[in-house]
């Protein structure tokens, strides 16, 4: 009979100790360490940008993202699904849209997950515009798989895109 309720004190006492865990996990997981309370947000902070600065930098969005080994004189890229280990790798960027010093950023990533590569550069741009941007390796991509991502402001940007390198 004691082994039984020393057996059963210890079910109870583990189950308690994960109910309480799971309580704290749960509360962590809904606490925003960036979240400011209402009165906060409903006053304007004295050192906060001008609302048109934020308007002028999500102004710009990215139509489309093509990748392949050179770019004609409007700067379009002919999409390739595959590419020579040999190759330039150019990522072009359709955006559209205004945009003043808006950082753009591409980075390529190996099918391992290892980043490939990665470059950023600033879009200033009124209109319907192609930023290119190149990678090469002189001594060769290694083959297989690759995926090349947008961020425009620090934010994902258009549809990321997969190739091959052969």
């Amino acid at each position: 009979m004691r082994k039984q309720n020393i057996s059963s004190a210890l079910i109870l006492a583990l189950a308690g100790t994960l109910a309480l865990a799971g309580c704290k996990k749960k509360e962590e997981a809904v606490v925003d360490p960036n979240a400011t309370s209402p009165a906060a947000d409903s006053a304007p902070a004295a050192d906060a940008p001008p609302a048109a600065d934020a308007a002028v930098a999500s102004a710009v969005s990215v139509s489309s993202i093509a990748v392949g080994n050179t770019a004609g004189a409007d700067k379009a890229v002919s999409p390739l699904a595959t590419l020579a280990t040999s190759d330039k790798i150019i990522v072009s960027v359709k955006t559209n849209g205004a945009a003043t010093s808006v950082p753009l950023a591409v980075k390529l990533t190996y099918q391992d997950g290892q980043t490939a590569g990665e470059q950023s550069t600033t879009l200033t741009t009124t209109g319907a515009d192609t930023t290119n941007v190149e990678f090469a390796k002189p001594d060769g991509w290694p083959v297989g798989k690759y995926k090349a991502e947008v961020t425009v402001d620090g934010q994902p940007a258009g549809v990321p895109q997969e190739f091959e390198v052969k």
